[in-house]
């Protein structure tokens, strides 16, 4: 399959477009700028400016795709702002989603992110039920969470201009692990992984969230291909099996989300705050990467590296 990714050169599109170019796929990326990272076989890099909406339309017809996933984004809440994360995402979703039903491409994947849901809204959370789904009321507080839910929104409002013509989904990853992050590379935040492992004051924002970005390559790749077998714009949750947190969700929730205690009842030993049970059902996708066997493959690749 030919697929364009935008922000291929993004912390997830590095991981994403090498799982799916290793998956026998051929890669258009598309970004501001080129990565050395992504210069292999297989893999064409576009500079382009994504917020103009006929160069983005005209450069997407030019790939003649078959596919498309959608990453590109001010990536960070509260790291520009907020009129500037709202205005530029939003620009984007409809440049490049609606760039894509113009180019004719029928396959188009959104990325979308878990702080749709509104957890760590400074009047404070307190959800029905944990662990969260696809079912959970969305609720954003911010203007990056808002922009990821207007994403969601522009995928249902091209849905619905094109019927079935155009296959559709939304997937929101949780807080992703790249590949050098388990080798002590800072993540997003700039904390090492076994810092936010060792101080759950790190991990508790995003409800001790995370994914690895080769689950999130693999998770793609299943999507794109069952697209024309499962029902026209679903959205799922992508994440690990278990959470990023050495003590039960049940213990650490309360203690960072006051008003959780009930709902954290439910997750018991390592269970995550999201599920991606869903992926499971209709995909048959399931994560094969925790921190547990990343964190210990990594340290013995380091040990073994010395000797």
């Amino acid at each position: 399959m030919r697929i364009v990714v935008t922000g291929g050169s993004g912390r997830l599109g590095r991981s994403l477009v090498t799982g799916l170019v290793g998956a026998g796929h051929e890669i258009v990326s598309i970004d501001r700028q080129p990565t050395d990272g992504l210069d292999r076989p297989g893999i064409t890099q576009l500079p382009l400016d994504l917020t103009d909406a006929d160069a983005t339309a005209s450069a997407l017809a030019g790939t003649k795709a078959d596919a498309l996933i959608h990453l590109a984004a001010i990536a960070v809440p509260f790291s520009a702002p907020e009129d500037v994360i709202l205005r530029t995402n939003a620009a984007l979703a409809q440049s490049v989603l609606g760039g894509a039903v113009r180019a004719g491409i029928r396959r188009v994947v959104a990325a979308s992110s878990p702080t749709v849901i509104g957890y760590g809204a400074p009047r404070g959370w307190s959800p029905e039920r944990l662990p969260l789904d696809e079912d959970s009321p969305t609720e954003p507080w911010n203007a990056y969470a808002l922009s990821k839910l207007l994403i969601e929104q522009t995928v249902g409002m091209l849905r619905r201009q094109t019927g079935d013509d155009v296959r559709f989904a939304s997937f929101r990853p949780c807080y992703v692990v790249a590949p050098e992050e388990w080798a002590g590379a800072p993540t997003q935040q700039g904390h090492t992984v076994r810092e936010r492992l060792d101080d759950p004051a790190l991990s508790a924002p995003a409800l001790f969230n995370y994914v690895d970005a080769r689950d999130v390559a693999d998770f793609t790749g299943t999507l794109l291909a069952a697209l024309d077998d499962i029902p026209n714009g679903e959205v799922f949750f992508v994440g690990a099996d278990d959470a990023l947190a050495r003590r039960p969700l049940s213990e650490l929730l309360p203690q960072f989300h006051p008003g959780t205690a009930h709902a954290a009842a439910a997750l018991t030993g390592s269970a995550p705050a999201f599920s991606s049970a869903k992926a499971a059902r209709l995909l048959g996708w399931h994560p094969t990467r925790s921190w547990r066997t990343e964190l210990a493959s990594s340290t013995a690749s380091a040990t073994a590296s010395v000797s």
